[in-house]
């Protein structure tokens, strides 16, 4: 009796083991679902490049297979229309809209899909939400509004004497407008006046701030995506003039600008993933407020301040976060 009861435990036993080996691999298979991320960028940048780059190495480890479609629109309007219906033929699990025309064109043609946007300035004024503490049923995401009175604060620490501010943007982009309106509002505060000079074409960009440069005692570019793709030619032309270029995004400082204090926005990819996990997890979006960075670099250029004729002090050398000493090739 003993010997068949042995028997009969490890027969038991070995069924058992059998249904463990069956029933793991789906249970593994159901946690590690892939999932779909359709992805709308408006061009190639570099700030906007490191957000991806930050939002995909965040966005993986258990649970999480994801496929991505990447799509970039090379900052034409219609070809970000475009992707945006083309997206919809994707169906994906998730669309990241990365920079605010990517965003209006996904929300305004995929009302049905879940949209996550990052780096976009100002996402009530670009009518995406209604307010960043209840963004709507289908869309959320983070801003990347530029701390502009802090930026001017710099740069009349650099250039007390400062009367007349040139800002170069495109002023079909929404985001640009916004900050523009913000950067008019705190020069007038301080007695600054701002010249703008608006352009709707990388190839234009130059011309623009050729025409800018003979107008004003420095020159600021907001995170504009028409201008910040041609700051090289923008940087030459300043440096030419010896009228300081100041800019909104660290990534313009290796390309000649004199200083920048913003996002990282390598960290800002990693937060918006953050962000998708959430709503992966079965969070809607209208429980996520938008969210912001609040951890700001400052990045400045040795060789653009020596060729545009500023003095960098000593202080704000030992803060920077990053020092370059370069410039582009005349």
């Amino acid at each position: 009796m003993k010997r068949r009861s042995q028997t009969q435990n490890k027969r038991l036993l070995t069924a058992f083991c059998l249904v463990i080996l069956l029933v793991l691999p789906m249970t593994l298979a159901a946690e590690t679902k892939e999932r779909i991320i359709s992805v709308s960028q408006f061009m190639l940048h570099p700030a906007l490049d490191a957000l991806l780059k930050g939002f995909k190495d965040a966005l993986q480890g258990p649970g999480f297979e994801i496929r991505y479609n990447i799509h970039i629109a090379n900052g034409d309007e219609a070809t970000n229309v475009e992707i945006a219906k083309r997206i919809a033929h994707e169906h994906p699990d998730l669309v990241l809209a990365i920079s605010t025309p990517s965003a209006q064109a996904c929300f305004k043609n995929l009302p049905g899909a879940t949209v996550l946007f990052s780096a976009v300035t100002d996402p009530v004024a670009a009518g995406l939400v209604s307010s960043l503490n209840k963004p709507g049923p289908n869309i959320t995401g983070m801003t990347d509004m530029s701390p502009v009175s802090r930026h001017i604060a710099l740069i009349q620490e650099l250039q007390p004497n400062l009367k007349k501010l040139g800002a170069l943007y495109n002023a079909n982009e929404a985001n640009s407008l916004s900050l523009v309106k913000i950067l008019v509002e705190e020069c007038r505060k301080r007695g600054i006046e701002v010249i703008s000079k608006t352009v709707e074409k990388k190839e234009r960009v130059a011309e623009a701030a050729a025409s800018l440069v003979g107008q004003c005692d420095a020159v600021y570019v907001p995170t504009d995506n028409t201008v910040v793709a041609a700051m090289e030619s923008v940087a030459r032309i300043c440096g030419k003039n010896r009228r300081p270029l100041y800019a909104a995004d660290v990534d313009s400082v290796p390309s000649g600008a004199v200083i920048a204090l913003a996002i990282d926005y390598y960290g800002m990819g990693r937060q918006t993933a953050r962000m998708a996990e959430r709503l992966f997890r079965g969070e809607t979006p209208s429980s996520i407020p938008v969210e912001s960075l609040e951890d700001f670099r400052i990045h400045v250029n040795l060789k653009a301040a020596e060729i545009m004729g500023i003095e960098l002090p000593v202080s704000l050398l030992q803060s920077a976060d990053v020092i370059y000493d370069s410039f582009p090739d005349q």
